[in-house]
């Protein structure tokens, strides 16, 4: 019980950092542009990486070269997030901006389980998946509206 409940605040922790992140980056890109800002974001971020990596002495990263090419490019994904926010926060505002992103996240989800992408274990569609997606569906409308 006690490793679901740090599994569920460390997941939390994450929502909160992208909540956290999002506002603060929009308001940097409407400063100095988005690929200038994503750039600052992604360079900050490879500082926080290479000092963690380097307390963890290196993990594996010496196994880099066997990795998928789609794992190599996966950090592109952060650029596209880094401009969605830039482009939808200034014109929806924070909620419905972070709404958008929590809802595709999800549908993302929805779809790699769905087909066992990536590694991941296979699940299909219920009716209790298909409600709560129903559901997310309903409430993204609801604060976007």
């Amino acid at each position: 019980m006690l490793e679901i409940m740090v599994t569920i605040f460390i997941g939390l922790l994450g929502g909160i950092a992208v909540g956290t992140q999002a506002p603060i980056a929009s308001a940097m890109s409407q400063r100095v542009g988005g690929a200038a800002s994503s750039f600052i974001v992604h360079l900050g971020g490879l500082f926080a990486s290479l000092i963690l990596l380097v307390s963890k002495r290196g993990e594996n990263i010496d196994q880099w070269r066997e990795l998928p090419w789609y794992m190599l490019g996966c950090g592109a994904f952060g650029l596209v997030l880094y401009l969605s926010i830039s482009h939808t926060m200034p014109k929806l505002g924070a909620v419905s901006a972070i709404t958008l992103i929590i809802i595709g996240q999800l549908l993302a989800g929805v779809v790699i389980d769905y087909l066992g992408a990536f590694g991941s274990i296979p699940r299909g569609l219920d009716i209790y998946r298909v409600s709560g997606i129903a559901l997310l569906f309903t409430g993204a409308y609801l604060v976007i509206k």
